[in-house]
């Protein structure tokens, strides 16, 4: 699943991510900065220029759109899906585990790049990523990504996988809504704390705390409003 995180409105990142920045292997492709902290950074960003190239070779407007969209391109773990735009950094995030898969297409890299752009041109409009809001941006998104597929030769399982997207998008009330996409969130937490082989108990561990900063923060608010009434 491609998606998009909001950190606040500040252009500067928060300071994890610029260290994370800072360590990463990186190098400029047209005025993007691309970069990454895997393993095997140079395959890593091998791949996403190879990408960049072909949405330069195939469909200039779509490159053009992504070179004024977005400012990085970071190969960094993604805890609940393939990739997704993040607003702090005004860049598109993809996971190194699908980057780095051999059933990973260098099509399918670009088509992702392409959507996430999308979503930081509609964000440059104001357009912000409302549970409201997230089914119709996501069709827009994915029929970006269509339209740029269409720029390509022997890709139908691309176009298929895109069209399945554009299907949920359409489904309204369910698939997008905050709590499935936390759902998907915790879930996907949980696999990426498994693939950095954190032990079971630290994992366990950390949704226990986190469940339990959320308890406080009800019951604090909650007794905010009685004593305001």
């Amino acid at each position: 699943m491609l998606a998009t995180i909001y950190r606040g409105s500040s252009v500067k990142p928060p300071l994890v991510d610029r260290i994370q920045l800072w360590l990463s292997t990186s190098r400029m492709v047209d005025g993007i900065w691309i970069g990454t902290l895997s393993d095997d950074p140079e395959r890593a960003l091998q791949r996403v220029e190879a990408a960049l190239r072909l949405i330069e070779r195939s469909a200039p407007l779509h490159y053009q759109r992504v070179k004024k969209s977005l400012s990085r391109i970071w190969v960094q773990l993604v805890p609940h899906g393939a990739g997704c735009y993040q607003h702090s950094l005004n860049a598109c995030l993809l996971d190194p585990r699908v980057v780095a898969s051999e059933t990973t297409t260098i099509e399918w890299i670009a088509s992702a790049i392409v959507h996430e752009a999308t979503h930081a041109r509609l964000e440059n409009w104001g357009i912000r990523y409302d549970e409201a809001a997230r089914p119709r941006i996501e069709r827009i998104c994915a029929r970006r990504e269509l339209d740029f597929a269409r720029h390509l030769t022997g890709v139908d399982a691309l176009q298929e996988e895109i069209a399945q997207r554009l299907d949920l998008c359409r489904d309204e009330g369910t698939y997008y809504t905050d709590q499935n996409m936390q759902q998907s969130m915790d879930e996907g937490v949980v696999e990426a704390l498994r693939h950095l082989r954190t032990p079971e108990w630290a994992i366990s561990l950390l949704f226990r705390v986190r469940d339990l900063r959320v308890g406080v923060r009800r019951f604090t608010r909650r007794i905010a409003g009685v004593l305001v009434r």
